[in-house]
Order: C-alpha cells, then sequence, then structure tokens
C-alpha cells in the first residue's frame, strides 16, 4: 500500500491521519521508557504536523526487521546491522499503556486511551497537583483508573507521557480558534534571548522565522546514575526527543509548510528532522571553543564525548562547526538554514514535488535577498551557505549512525518517537 492510499483526515482518532503533533510547555519532561513498544506491531497512525489536536500520534511503519529489542526478528547484538525495510502492515489492536483499554492512538508519545489522554491533558494544562491517600501503589486498570488520580498521572508519567506534548493554550472551542488565528500560541515558540532583540528586516519569511524559534531547553539529568557517562546518554536522548517535539511544532509555522500536503509535510519533516536538530545544536556551539552546546545545562567536550562512545559524532559536529565559525553566521541566517534544511532534504515520492520547489524557492530567495542587503560586500556568502548543506546531511548522517548503534547495543533506553524517526532515516 503506498502512502498516497491512506486516508487524511481532520482527526487522529476518528481517521487515523498521517501527522504528528506536538507543541512545547514549559514544564519538566517525562523519565525515559525504559522498553518502547514494538515498532512493527501496529495499524498505521502516522504523524501529523499540520493537525491541531494535542495527540502526539506518529507513524508506525512496519520493519522487517524493527530497531526496537521488543520486536520479534530484532536484535539488540552490536553485529551487523538488520537490513530495514518499509512496508505499511495493519496489526493488532494497541492497548493502553496506563489502564489497558484500548488506546485510540498515540498522545503524548505513549499508545493510550482517550479517557487517560485526557485526564493526562487536564492535569498538565490545570497544573493539578494529586496525593494518594494510601501508599502510592494503587492499581490502575480500565475499572479502577478513577480511582486513585495521583497514582494515575504517575502511571501517565512513567509509560512515558511528555509534559512537552500539552499546548498550554488550549481552551474549549480553542481548535478553531487555533486554525484561524495564526498567531494564536505564538509565545510558546518564542525563544526568549531573541524576543527582545530581534533585528527589523524588510524580509517577512526571516522575521517569521526569528519570531517561531522554539524557547531554549534545559537538559533534566537523573542524579542518581552514578555512571556519568550512561547518565550524559541518557540525559541526550530524553533531550533531543524534547527537542524533536519541538522542532515539529516549529516546521508547521515555517512560512509555506503548511501549504503542502500531508503526506508531503510529514515526508520532509521524516527526512530532515536531524539536519534542523543537529544545525540547532552547531549554532548553540558557536564561540564556546571545543565543547557542544546541546543545552545551557549540557555541555560536553572531546574527553568526555570519548567516553560515552560519541566520539565520531562530536568530529564530526566540530567540522560543521568550524566552518560556520569562519562565516561567523547571523541567527537569521541560522533560522533561515534550519528551515532550508527540512525544505532541501532528499525525501522521495512527494505527493506534490512542484509545491515543494517553490517551499525550497520561498526560503532560497528569502535567504539571498538577506545577504544582498547585509553583506554586499560579499557576493559569495550566499553560496558558501548553500555549499554548507550537503555537510549538514554529512553530520546528521552521523548522528543517526550513532544514535542507531547506542539503540542496537542496549545501552540506553529511548523513546518510541525517537526511534520511529530514527528508523525513518535509515
Amino acid at each position: 500500500m503506498d502512502l498516497n492510499h491512506i486516508c487524511l483526515g481532520d482527526s487522529f482518532v476518528s481517521q487515523h491521519n498521517l501527522l504528528l503533533k506536538a507543541a512545547a510547555s514549559h514544564g519538566s519532561s517525562a523519565k525515559l521508557c525504559a522498553a518502547s513498544p514494538p515498532l512493527g506491531q501496529d495499524s498505521c497512525t502516522p504523524f501529523s504536523p499540520g493537525d491541531t489536536s494535542d495527540s502526539s500520534g506518529y507513524c508506525a511503519f512496519s520493519r522487517a526487521h524493527s530497531m526496537d529489542p521488543d520486536s520479534p526478528g530484532s536484535s539488540s547484538s552490536s553485529g551487523s546491522a538488520p537490513h530495514y525495510v518499509s512496508t505499511l502492515n495493519s496489526g493488532p489492536k494497541r492497548l493502553c499503556l496506563v489502564c489497558g483499554d484500548m488506546a485510540s492512538g498515540y498522545h503524548y508519545g505513549v499508545a493510550s486511551c482517550e479517557a487517560c489522554k485526557a485526564f493526562f491533558k487536564r492535569t498538565i494544562q490545570g497544573n493539578i497537583e494529586y496525593s494518594c491517600p494510601v501508599t502510592n501503589e494503587c492499581e490502575i486498570t480500565k475499572r479502577r483508573r478513577k480511582s486513585c488520580q495521583a497514582c494515575r498521572f504517575q502511571k501517565c508519567l512513567r509509560a512515558g507521557m511528555m509534559k512537552e506534548g500539552v499546548r498550554m493554550d488550549r481552551v474549549r472551542g480553542g481548535r478553531q480558534k487555533y486554525k484561524r488565528r495564526v498567531d494564536t500560541g505564538l509565545s510558546l515558540y518564542i525563544k526568549v534571548p531573541y524576543g527582545s532583540q530581534i533585528k527589523t528586516t524588510r524580509n517577512k519569511v526571516i522575521s517569521q522565522l526569528l519570531m517561531m524559534e522554539p524557547a531554549p531547553v534545559n537538559a533534566t539529568p537523573d542524579t542518581s546514575i552514578t555512571d556519568s557517562d550512561l547518565r550524559n546518554l541518557m540525559t541526550l536522548c530524553d533531550l533531543l526527543n524534547r527537542e524533536l517535539l519541538l522542532m515539529i511544532g516549529w516546521a508547521k509555522n515555517i512560512p509555506g509548510f503548511s501549504d503542502l500536503s500531508l503526506v508531503d509535510q510529514m515526508a520532509l519533516l521524516q527526512s530532515g528532522w536531524m539536519e534542523t536538530l543537529v544545525l540547532s545544536i552547531v549554532s548553540r556551539s558557536l564561540g564556546c571553543g571545543d565543547e557542544l552546546v546541546f543545552a545551557d545545562n549540557l555541555r560536553l567536550n572531546q574527553p568526555q564525548c570519548q567516553t560515552a562512545g560519541l566520539l565520531d559524532l562530536y568530529l564530526a559536529m566540530q567540522h560543521l562547526l568550524s566552518k560556520y565559525k569562519q562565516m561567523n553566521l547571523s541567527q537569521e541566517e541560522v533560522v533561515t538554514l534550519k528551515a532550508m534544511a527540512l525544505a532541501n532534504s532528499d525525501a522521495g515520492s512527494l505527493e506534490n514535488a512542484e509545491a515543494a520547489q517553490q517551499f525550497q524557492d520561498s526560503l532560497h530567495e528569502a535567504l539571498q535577498e538577506y545577504e544582498i542587503s547585509q553583506h554586499p560586500e560579499e557576493p559569495h556568502r550566499l553560496g558558501k551557505l548553500l555549499m554548507s548543506l550537503p555537510l549538514l546531511r554529512q553530520t546528521a548522517n552521523h548522528a543517526v549512525d550513532t544514535f542507531c548503534r547506542l539503540h542496537l547495543e542496549g545501552r540506553i533506553p529511548m523513546y518510541k518517537l525517537f526511534l520511529e524517526m530514527l528508523d525513518a532515516k535509515i
């Protein structure tokens, strides 16, 4: 079955559309799941960057050999990498990982039912604190899920539900309002340090990109882990997963992106997400010596990366970083290159290649206009920036290989969203 034959509806639950919706909040992250559900045993509930649902539903493409060690036919051996074949399979229904009821899809990163999805959303939006009347060990089942809200919420977190997936600006009737008003919820994406420093530019595309730049995300290390290398790896995977959620919310605000079909939006995201994350890390690391700045409170130098098994990735990112340091990138150039990394992805089987080309051309024209007005003394600067995109893709491939290896070695648990996006890059 081809992706073009899958029905795309407005509701994730009723029509199983092809989008992953992720919106950021300012809450802390949930802990990493110890075991992700198998990738290849699910019906197709792919992700939708353009839907306005709070469901973090994403594509459950079947693989002949899944990256998940719990999947049949997969292997966590560090030997030869398995061959991944993408197919669509309508497998058995999933159960809610919180209460055991029938799951309606992936909500906030976890297979869950509508009741637990709504409960988690209400709790986060209302900033509600619960207390268990007994020992914080209440059994949560379909029949007993209302008996203890505190234990139910904790089970949501243990299952891997992510606070970052809940829109904090939702009110009754907000979905229709959100579709009509582009600026609704804008503050969730404004990166505070740039909010008061955005330069006046005649280019509306770049101005929009600056305004929609996601807010900085801090790492949340688990201090109970004594092994510093393991702690750094687990902290990094958690951080990248949350940045991935933010990035998907950011992508649909790129001028022209939402004009593409849902299938093409999904294809571009699956193809270019790692390039965008890598460029975000590199831009934060400009002017920081030999450290890679994954977050303000997660900076790793070469010895730390080497002992954690990230040396190849470190060297690849430093090589890219050196190119951008020489050019002294501005923030306008960074945000435009991030959008272009998504538009220039090598996604195949696009529904409307002409529309995708127009989207790409609009970003090229915006960057060209900026370079002519801001750097008239460097007539070849635009060409140098565009020539850096192949190196960015090569660096992103290093990152994908690194995290696939770490997962196949069984060193660290990873969120299902992150795993499936890795799988899509193979």
